[in-house]
């Protein structure tokens, strides 16, 4: 078995019985990395890994600090201070709800929405570059039954995405 330089054993592809849910997180892993490079690229440099599920918590209504955390699966402070980067770069703003002026909203800037913009551009790049290894069908395959497997599970809709 071939190893990394750390000594970790590299996933031999000559073996069909790879648990789904490694190569998933492998190919969830080259799909961020692509991502994230690629946005640096065009001049996205302000732009962490947990800022994603926020814009796209943020993508169709405005929602609450408090929200963002139960999605992240982390604390009401911690999620705070994410949104504060996320106000700093420009990419989200604070609004006070019209319903309980005590609750504050996290909605999206014009800046925040073209970042969403290009990120759907770069995953159909990415998207694209595999088709080109495997097949514009397969990657649709793959897809069709990833949706299917999904909102069977989860009562007919894709819920929201994220982290572990």
């Amino acid at each position: 078995m071939t190893r990394t330089r750390t000594g970790t054993p590299l996933l031999s592809p000559d073996r069909p019985d790879v648990p789904l849910a490694r190569l998933f997180a492998i190919a969830y892993r080259h799909l961020v990395v692509g991502l994230h490079e690629r946005l640096v690229a065009r001049g996205w440099r302000d732009v962490r890994p947990p800022y994603g599920y926020v814009l796209l918590a943020c993508r169709d209504a405005p929602t609450t600090s408090g929200e963002i955390a139960t999605l992240l699966g982390v604390s009401k402070q911690a999620a705070s201070k994410l949104v504060d980067g996320m106000v700093a770069a420009s990419l989200v703003r604070r609004t006070t709800s019209r319903e309980d002026s005590r609750a504050k909203l996290v909605a999206l800037t014009p800046r925040g929405r073209r970042l969403l913009a290009v990120v759907e551009e770069i995953y159909e790049e990415l998207e694209a570059e595999w088709a080109a290894v495997v097949g514009r069908p397969t990657v649709a395959a793959v897809r069709d039954g990833l949706v299917t497997v999904l909102t069977s599970a989860y009562g007919g809709v894709l819920p929201p995405i994220r982290p572990v």
